[in-house]
């Protein structure tokens, strides 16, 4: 969550480094691990609440909850529902939480083996049906196999059933986060359910690591292999971003278990904690921050009248430190900001729990 708030709020779009960025389309970047270990983490978490066994209608009014949020950033400030971006971040989290949950479910009496067999199972339907989709399966006037932005099958879906008009604003031809992605999405979601399953299984805490990182170094393998026919794409969530990316989280989920579980290394949590406590409102609050300080003008001194966020830039920052820097301490202190609202809601035991 901290990585998201650093990475959606530069101080200048035009100064930032690198591992901070998007691959351009296929390919991936540090930035492109953080949204999918979210939907990977939240089907682990799955399996550690006890609401996941609890009615359908639970799991389907804390989904319509996360999606209304989403929809609540979409709309803010200008509320104009006549271009309002219908699927986004939250959307797509809400749709993914909402199939693990209801997975799990189903499947909450059966053994721990046949929990996480049948997760994977289903990960990997979705993985090769989606694969099979974009490759084989022609839009109107258009070739199978076209993996291109405006192009593919879920872009044409996206234009056909959402329409242009609540599409990603920055192309309105195409939604990263559109209806046919979330698919390989809810895969994702899907795998953080089994290794949430083998984590709270019987097994030992060295065989538990153990098997988060056989099982994570095999999907990572995987993955880099089956890029070099149907690439690491994040703008797609193609299938061999799923693995790629889902492998990477299994291992650093080993990774932690490890160090702040088996050998207690939990002197510095503290700051995680109290934002993970309250992440959705983290997201929310990020989003509204930036949002109400770029729809707010003040005068730019000689020139035209700039956005509160651009002119704090500029006055706070740009002047104390080259620019890449500036921008970083920018979004740093986006995320401090928030930090001190969450600080104070966790030292008065106040959680959103949707």
């Amino acid at each position: 969550m901290a990585a998201m708030v650093i990475v959606n709020n530069p101080g200048d779009w035009g100064q930032v480094y690198a591992p901070l960025l998007h691959a351009e389309w296929n390919g991936w970047m540090p930035t492109d691990l953080i949204f999918p270990f979210f939907v990977f983490i939240v089907g682990v978490s799955v399996t550690l609440s006890k609401r996941s066994t609890q009615s359908t209608t639970v799991i389907l009014r804390r989904a319509a909850l996360i999606f209304a949020f989403g929809l609540l950033l979409a709309l803010y400030p200008r509320f104009d529902v006549t271009t309002v971006r219908l699927m986004g971040v939250l959307q797509r989290l809400a749709l993914c939480y909402l199939a693990a949950a209801l997975f799990y479910r189903t499947f909450s009496t059966a053994d721990e083996d046949d929990r996480w067999q049948a997760a994977i199972g289903t990960a990997v339907v979705l993985l090769l049906g989606y694969w099979a989709l974009l490759t084989f399966v022609p839009v109107p006037g258009g070739v199978a196999g076209d993996l291109t932005p405006a192009g593919n099958l879920g872009a044409w879906i996206d234009r056909t059933v959402i329409g242009k008009a609540h599409l990603w604003r920055q192309s309105k031809t195409w939604d990263p986060e559109g209806l046919l992605g979330t698919l390989p999405a809810i895969a994702s979601a899907l795998s953080g359910v089994a290794a949430g399953v083998i984590l709270t299984g019987h097994r030992s805490q060295a065989q538990k690591v153990a098997w988060l990182i056989a099982g994570g170094g095999v999907a990572v393998a995987m993955g880099l292999v089956w890029d070099r026919s149907f690439p690491i794409n994040k703008g797609l969530w193609t299938s061999s971003y799923v693995l790629f990316t889902s492998g990477l989280a299994s291992i650093v989920l080993a990774a932690c278990v490890w160090l702040f579980d088996a050998r207690e290394r939990r002197a510095f949590l503290r700051p995680l904690v109290v934002l993970g406590t309250n992440a959705l409102v983290l997201f929310v609050a990020s989003g509204l921050l930036v949002k109400t300080l770029s729809f707010f003008k003040v005068s730019g001194g000689a020139g035209p009248e700039v956005s509160v966020n651009r002119w704090l830039y500029v006055t706070w920052f740009q002047p104390f430190a080259d620019p890449k820097n500036a921008s970083l301490l920018f979004a740093l202190a986006n995320l401090a900001v928030v930090y001190l609202l969450l600080e104070f809601l966790y030292r008065k035991r106040w959680f959103l729990r949707v």
